[in-house]
Formats: C-alpha cells, structure tokens, sequence
C-alpha cells in the first residue's frame, strides 16, 4: 500500500468528477447539488511506475504487483461543518483516517454549476474548509485533555505529557494556525500520533480549472499561488475524465497533444509521496516482480518487515542491486559477477529504486 488520500472540498467543486477520473471509476455521484456524497467513496489504484515493467521483463516474472494507493472521496464540507452543518461530523470523521489530504479548489466560473456561497472566491473557500478543520481539531483537543486532567493529576506520566501537549496545541489552534505549523512539532510529535488530528496530515492544495486554463492557469490560481509558499497542483477535472477513458498508448498521445507533461494522477502521487518522505524498492523473480512503499531512511529489517514480519525478527542480510544497475546488468546473475550485487547488513538504509532480496532465519 502506498497511501491514503482523501479528497475535501466544498461541495460542487469538482471532487467527485476528479475522484472518477483518478479512480477510472463512476460509482461517486458527481451530481450538481450539494450533498450528493454522503458516504466517502472508496478507490484503490495502482502507482504508475514504469521501473516495475523493466524489472519484471528481465526477471520474466509471472505476475508484476505495483505498490497501490487508496482515494476517498469525502463530501463537501461547507462552513459550520465542525459543528454539524451539512452532515460535517461525520465528514471530518472520515478525514481523520487519511494520510494526504487532498483539498480541491474550484478555479472556474461556469453559470450552470451552483457554487455553496454563489460567488467563486478560491481564498475565502480554501480559510472556510482551513478554518473548519480546525475547529474539529480544537473540539476533539478539548475532549483528549479534559479526559486525561484526573490521570495526569495522578501523576500518570504519559497522561501528564500528553495533555501538556494539547495545552499547546490547542493555543495554537486558537490563534487560527494549523497544527502541522507548530514550530515545536517535531518533539511532541509521538506523543499526540494517536490522536490523529486532521491539521496535522500534510495537504495537497489541488486547482480545478477549465480546459482552457490547464497549461497556464488563470487568475485564480495565481491568487493561490500568491498565498502559499508551497507548490500548488493544477488540473482540469473534465481533462482527467477524458485521460481516464482512454487505452494506455492513447493516454500519452492524447496528454502530448494538449501540451501538458503528466496527469493529475501522477502529479498527485509524485507530490504525495514527496510530503511523505516515501520511496519505492523492489523484489524481483519468475514467480513476481513486486513493488514496495516505505519511508525515506528506513533501514533494511524494517523493509524487509514490509514484506513479512518473520523476515525483520530473523533478518540476516540484504541482497541489494541498485536498480540501474540492475537494468544495465540485466538481472541479478550478471550483478552479480560484476560485483554491483551488494550484501547489507541490519544498518542499512534502503534507497529508492533497490532490488532486494532477504535472508532470514525461520
């Protein structure tokens, strides 16, 4: 599994149009009405990697298994949802199982698709959903401290950390920042992981544009790129439904002749698993070529854990050829008469792109 990305918005902004298209499915609703997702529709893909079908044609690998990720469509959230506007409770409910949140902006003006507030302002769209989650934050905050108070009074010294680090979090919060911009966060950070709090998962600010505005954008995205420092991800959802329909081959005939370098799906998955600090390796045989989603600085035990508990507990070594290497090699039994094939111990830190192989007691 790669990762889970759940996509928010406010309603009528292109989410479940985009969830499709992502998804190549059709079963979210994309209807022109607020409300129309009640449920978050779920959707698991495959990570395009062409590195996969390389490996597995030289391994002559029987069956090829790409690492996946996992979309969730989430309904429109609308102002007052922290407090149960819309249905948001049980909405901000299901963000908390995310690890990216995706938010979607409506960047175009059509008179045929309603917008919630009936004028199309990106930025106050973007501070109303910013400030709802919040807010869920700020309440959920309230209720972990507030159960913890006679622990922590007790002398319970997890408890006594923990509602210290939601005495700070919840100032912060209050002064309107989100909490992934607490500049303290790093050292609180295994401390509050339980309490899986919206505005601390990374964000992924996504434009739906028009059709005509996909190469250069247009002056709402600009007004979005003024605001945040980061990068932000231009799309088209109706462009993403046309790629979605096509074959392979016609996918990148059809993005080479409008101009733009990569789908939205691509672009998501390169800027997710670059907020998450996430790498690929690799296993390689006749039997299957398979692809593997870990953290950056991950060592070898902890890799091979990925793949099997039993291979951490009894971990002797790691086969590893770097995957040029490999390429250039051929496979293994040429790395390995070339010396590219290397044996890493317990320290080893995992790069992206490896070839493993694990060694390991019963």
């Amino acid at each position: 599994m790669g990762f889970k990305c759940g996509i928010v918005g406010l309603p009528n902004v292109g989410k479940s149009t985009l969830f499709n298209a992502l998804t190549k499915k059709i079963t979210a609703e994309a209807a022109n009405y607020p409300f129309c997702t009640i449920e978050p529709n779920e959707g698991t893909v495959p990570v395009p990697d062409e590195r996969i079908s390389f490996l597995s044609s030289i391994a002559k690998s029987k069956e090829i298994i790409p690492t996946s990720l996992t979309f969730y469509d989430i309904a429109g959230l609308v102002k007052g949802a922290s407090k149960g506007e819309g249905l948001g409770n049980k909405f901000l409910s299901h963000i908390r199982e995310v690890d990216v949140v995706i938010h979607v902006i409506r960047c175009f003006e059509d008179e045929n698709i309603t917008h919630v507030n009936n004028k199309i302002n990106p930025l106050d769209d973007i501070e109303t959903i910013n400030t709802e989650l919040i807010l869920s934050d700020l309440e959920l905050l309230e209720k972990i401290k507030s159960g913890l108070e006679k622990k922590s009074k007790s002398g319970d010294e997890e408890a006594v950390k923990k509602v210290a680090a939601s005495e700070l979090l919840i100032k912060h919060l209050e002064s309107g920042h989100q909490i992934i911009s607490f500049p303290d966060l790093d050292r609180i950070n295994e401390t509050i992981k339980e309490f899986n709090l919206i505005t601390n998962k990374p964000v992924l600010y996504v434009c739906n544009v028009d059709e005509t505005s996909i190469l250069s954008g247009n002056h709402f995205t600009q007004e979005i790129q003024n605001k945040f420092s980061e990068d932000i991800i231009t799309i088209s959802a109706e462009i993403e439904s046309q790629i979605a329909s096509l074959s392979l081959e016609d996918q990148k005939e059809y993005i080479k002749g409008i101009g733009i370098d990569e789908s939205g799906l691509n672009k998501i998955i390169k800027n997710g698993y670059e907020k998450l600090n996430l790498i690929t390796f690799f296993t390689a045989g006749e039997k299957e070529t398979r692809a593997w989603t870990i953290e950056k600085n991950t060592v070898a035990p902890d890799a091979a854990a990925k793949i099997h508990t039993d291979f951490k507990k009894g971990f002797i070594r790691a086969e590893t050829i770097a995957y040029n290497d490999y390429i250039a090699c051929e496979g293994e039994l040429k790395a390995r008469e070339m010396g590219k094939l290397r044996s890493e111990g317990k320290e080893y830190i995992v790069q992206d792109g490896d070839v493993m192989h694990f060694l390991f007691n019963n």
